[in-house]
Order: structure tokens, then sequence, then C-alpha cells
């Protein structure tokens, strides 16, 4: 059986670190890296879109980063209880014209007792800067 500590329930230390890992994961932009995270059969809602299982996760990410380059992802833990953590994130892309994005939102996710994710939600709001205002 696949296993991602750290397992819930989740504690304060523990929580945090789910983050981090998360957040490590995505800045890497390896969307097979990206997918062990998640149970085989994962569930996810991102924007409008709906996306259903690994394989699914790994063509999802892959055209995201075609896309969204130099992308620079930071997230913050927002509240955890046993299997579930909230988190806050934005991010920051610029498309292959040069306009450069800040995105914004948030995230639900739902862990099995192995530490895989089976459930994401996210939303999303992106907003169009300047290089000059670029944060991350």
């Amino acid at each position: 059986m696949e296993q991602k500590p750290p397992f819930p329930p989740f504690t304060l230390e523990t929580a945090l670190q789910k983050v981090q890992l998360a957040e490590d994961a995505w800045n890497s932009q390896d969307p097979v890296r990206v997918s062990l995270a998640y149970t085989k059969d994962t569930e996810w809602r991102n924007r409008s879109e709906f996306i259903n299982g690994r394989e699914d996760v790994v063509r999802f990410l892959t055209a995201k980063w075609r896309k969204e380059l130099d992308y620079k992802l930071k997230k913050e833990l927002w509240a955890f209880t046993d299997n579930r953590i909230a988190v806050r994130f934005e991010y920051e892309y610029h498309d292959a014209a040069g306009q450069w994005y800040r995105a914004y939102g948030n995230e639900n996710w739902e862990f099995n007792g192995h530490g895989l994710m089976q459930r994401r939600y996210a939303s999303i709001n992106d907003l169009p800067i300047s290089e000059a205002e670029r944060r991350l």
C-alpha cells in the first residue's frame, strides 16, 4: 500500500509539514512527482475543471506548466482537522507573450489514512501584474 507521510489525524506540526511538502512538489513543476501525493482515483475541482485520477493530474499539470511559465508558488496553512487541511496560496507566472500574473486561491484537501490526498478542491483568481509588481 502506498503511503505519503505525515498521516492524519493532523497536528499543527504535521499539517504545516504537509503544506510545505505540497509547495515544494508543485514548485518542482514535475507533474509525475506531484501526482504521487494523490490517490490513484483522486478527485479534483480546479477552477471550472474536474480532474479524476493520477493520469488526469499528470495531463492537467503538464498542460498547465506549458502555459504558466516561470511558475512560483507559496502556500499557507489556513486550517486543519482530522484528515482535512485548508490552505490559501498565491503563485506567479507569465504567459508566452510575457504578461505576468498573480493567482490567488484557496484549496480544501482531504486525505486517506495513508497520507495520500483523495480530494482537492481549488478556487483560483488571476490578476494581471507588471514584472515590477512580482513578489515571489
